[in-house]
């Protein structure tokens, strides 16, 4: 493994350990009231994407960072949706 490599687990691990608290807070209280549904959206679609692009690239922190982040997001936007 390169050195860069290094970067790129750590700034995974740091953006995906930033949507714990969020995805925790709205599992426990069913509220997504201050939530944004266009950022909720915009911001699956756009790590959708980066899974995407580091799958093409062969990148596994790029692959494991955004693979947990989606689905987080994505348990924020189903909570979105369905709490209204």
């Amino acid at each position: 493994m390169q050195e860069i490599e290094y970067i790129g687990y750590a700034a995974g691990v740091l953006t995906t350990l930033a949507f714990f608290p969020q995805a925790i807070k709205v599992f426990r209280s069913r509220r997504t009231r201050d939530i944004s549904l266009l950022w909720a959206v915009l911001m699956t679609i756009g790590v959708f994407l980066w899974l995407c692009y580091g799958y093409v690239n062969q990148s596994l922190p790029m692959i494991i960072a955004n693979g947990i982040t989606l689905l987080l997001l994505l348990m924020i936007l189903v909570f979105k949706l369905r709490f209204k």
